[in-house]
């Protein structure tokens, strides 16, 4: 795997709580299989260039059928022939904290 993104996605024509539009979005993101981490911003998720950016466009038409105006933010990092990095990265930090 060698592209982590992280994604954030949400309707903006659906008042202030959107907790039940990112729970779908969520869902499909689980559905993938590809590894993920939910947190109060975006999710993070991992896997090759193209399964990751087919998951991105589920994400959107799952989310246009039910809306008229949806924002999105994307960051990327590549890295060629390293996989599991959502959770080494995290680790990495950690094992520094304190030093």
């Amino acid at each position: 795997m060698s592209v982590i993104i992280d994604l954030a996605v949400f309707p903006m024509d659906k008042g202030t709580s959107l907790s039940p539009y990112v729970a779908e979005m969520v869902n499909i993101i689980k559905k993938s299989n590809l590894p993920y981490k939910f947190g109060p911003m975006g999710t993070s998720i991992e896997g090759e260039w193209n399964e990751v950016m087919a998951l991105v466009n589920q994400c959107f038409e799952g989310l246009k059928k039910d809306c008229d105006r949806i924002y999105m933010t994307i960051k990327a990092d590549y890295r060629k022939g390293v996989s599991g990095r959502i959770e080494g990265k995290l680790k990495s930090v950690e094992n520094k904290l304190g030093e």
